[in-house]
């Protein structure tokens, strides 16, 4: 295995999945649920430079919105249960399909920012 298992895309990936530091794939990047650590206690990466922004939850939002309004919809249609079943039913699968991954998507996005060296936008400095 290579020093920087980061490098590559896939490594970069991986590391963003499982919520490590994006350089060197071994220290933990979130200190708390969604708190992001102030640096790598591995490797010493200063973590000022992630900025997931909503991206993560948004994305989440649009695909458990599908999961759930098309798994109610086809509950209704083919058994037509009473209202308590599909309380009982879909708000435990909301909480699975929108908690569950939030984490790992959040450290991806940081880990995709940190591999294409991603910066804010900046303004004037081209040419005229």
């Amino acid at each position: 295995m290579t020093d920087k298992p980061t490098e590559t895309l896939s490594g970069a990936i991986i590391a963003g999945l499982t919520c490590a530091c994006p350089r060197c794939g071994r220290g933990k990047l979130f200190r708390g649920f969604l708190t992001l650590r102030p640096r790598c206690e591995d490797c010493g990466l200063d973590y000022g430079f992630a900025d997931s922004g909503d991206g993560p939850a948004v994305f989440i939002m649009f695909l458990a919105g599908f999961i759930v309004v098309f798994a109610a919809l086809i509950t209704e249609v083919l058994y037509k249960p009473p209202f308590w079943v599909h309380a009982a039913l879909w708000l435990p699968l909301i909480l699975i399909v929108t908690l569950g991954p939030l984490r790992p998507m959040k450290g991806l996005m940081i880990a995709l920012q940190y591999h294409h060296r991603a910066a804010e936008g900046r303004f004037g400095g081209g040419e005229p």
